[in-house]
C-alpha cells in the first residue's frame, strides 16, 4: 500500500511537470520549445517572444497550479468538515460573497454615478471580490461560535447564498449593457487576467492558507469519526472549525478573488484524489489533492485553449460526471 502511494505521488508529481511546459507550447502563437527555456533561463530572445512566454503563458500556467491546488484543497476541507461529499469550497458564501462585492464594483458604482471615482476604481475587481468573500468569513466565524450544529451552519450558508444571489440578480437587472457584460465574463473565470504584482498577493495568501491546513490535518481526521467522538479525544472543534473556515476563505476565497468563480474543481477534485489513493488519512489525502488539482487545472486550461473557451466550461464538463458519479455510488444522498 506504501509503494503504491510512493508510485502515485511520484506519477502524478511527474505529469504536473509535463502538463506545466505543454501548457507553456500551447497557444494561439507557435514557440518552439528551446525559444521557451532560453526566455525562462534569461537567454536573448525575441522581445515579443519574452513577452508572451513570461508575462502570459508562463503567468496564466502559475497560476492554473496555484488555483488548482487551493480549490482542490478547501473543497477537501469543506467534504470532510460537513462530512458531505457534494460540499465544495464555495458551501460556506464564499463565492457568494465574491460576486457580490464585484457586482457591487462592476454594476452597483455607475448606476450611483461614481464609476470614475479613483478611490473606488483603485480597488478593483480582485479587491472587490476579496472585500466580499472577507465579510462572509466574518459572518461564518460569528455564527459558528454560537452554533453548535455543523449541519445548521452549512443550511446558513446556503440560504445567505441564495440571499446574495438575490441581490446580484437585481443589480443585473438593472445595470446597463456593458457594465453586464463585463460582470458575466467575470463570471465565467479565468487564469489569465493576473498580473505580476497581483501574483504577489495572491502566493502568500495562498500559501497562508495551504500552512493552516496542514495545522488542521489532525483534526480533519478526528472529524472523519464525527464530532462527538472528536470532542471525546480533547478536539476543540470550535476552535478547529474557525481555523478550517478561515484556510478555506484564504484558498477560495483569493483565487475566486482573482481568478473568478471556477467551478467543479473543489468538488471533483478530492473524490478523484480518494479513488486514486484508496485512503481517508489526510496526510495522504491533502497533498494528493494538492497534485489532482495543479494536474485538472492545468490540463483544463491547456484544453480551453485548444477550444478558445472558458475555463469554467472545459472545468464544468469534466466535473458534473464525477458529481453524477457521487450521487449514484452514495444513494443515501439521493
Amino acid at each position: 500500500m506504501r509503494h503504491r502511494t510512493v508510485t502515485l505521488f511520484v506519477i502524478l508529481s511527474i505529469l504536473l511537470l509535463v502538463l506545466f511546459v505543454l501548457d507553456l507550447l500551447v497557444g494561439a502563437v507557435y514557440i518552439p520549445i528551446k525559444d521557451i527555456w532560453g526566455t525562462i533561463i534569461s537567454e536573448e530572445v525575441n522581445s515579443a517572444t519574452r513577452l508572451i512566454v513570461l508575462d502570459i503563458r508562463l503567468m496564466k500556467a502559475i497560476v492554473a497550479v496555484v488555483a488548482g491546488v487551493a480549490l482542490s484543497v478547501s473543497g477537501l476541507q469543506m467534504q470532510t468538515l460537513f462530512r458531505n461529499p457534494l460540499a465544495g469550497p464555495y458551501v460556506l458564501g464564499i463565492s457568494s460573497g465574491a460576486s457580490l462585492g464585484v457586482a457591487i464594483f462592476i454594476l452597483g458604482m455607475p448606476l450611483l454615478g461614481i464609476v470614475n471615482n479613483s478611490a473606488i476604481s483603485s480597488i478593483g475587481t480582485a479587491g472587490a471580490a476579496w472585500i466580499g468573500s472577507a465579510l462572509i468569513l466574518a459572518f461564518i466565524a460569528s455564527v459558528s461560535t454560537r452554533i453548535k450544529d455543523i449541519m445548521v451552519i452549512l443550511i446558513l450558508g446556503m440560504m445567505f447564498s441564495s440571499g446574495v444571489s438575490a441581490v446580484v440578480q437585481i443589480l443585473q437587472y438593472l445595470s446597463n449593457e456593458e457594465a453586464l457584460k463585463s460582470f458575466v465574463i467575470w463570471t465565467m473565470g479565468s487564469l489569465g487576467d493576473v498580473t505580476a504584482n497581483q501574483l504577489q498577493l495572491l502566493l502568500p495568501a495562498v500559501f497562508l492558507g495551504l500552512i493552516l491546513s496542514v495545522a488542521v490535518i489532525k483534526p480533519l481526521n478526528l472529524l472523519l469519526l464525527g464530532e462527538q467522538y472528536a470532542r471525546t479525544m480533547g478536539l476543540n472543534i470550535r476552535k478547529s472549525r474557525y481555523l478550517i473556515f478561515l484556510s478555506t476563505t484564504l484558498l477560495a476565497g483569493t483565487v475566486t478573488a482573482f481568478c473568478g468563480p471556477i467551478g467543479f474543481v473543489g468538488l471533483a477534485i478530492p473524490h478523484i484524489s480518494r479513488m486514486l489513493f484508496r485512503n481517508a488519512d489526510h496526510r495522504i489525502l491533502l497533498p494528493a489533492s494538492a497534485l489532482c488539482g495543479g494536474v485538472v487545472l492545468l490540463f483544463c486550461d491547456i484544453v480551453s485553449k485548444w477550444l478558445t473557451l472558458p475555463i469554467n466550461t472545459i472545468t464544468a464538463l469534466l466535473g458534473i460526471p464525477i458529481v453524477v458519479w457521487v450521487v449514484i455510488r452514495n444513494k443515501s444522498i439521493v
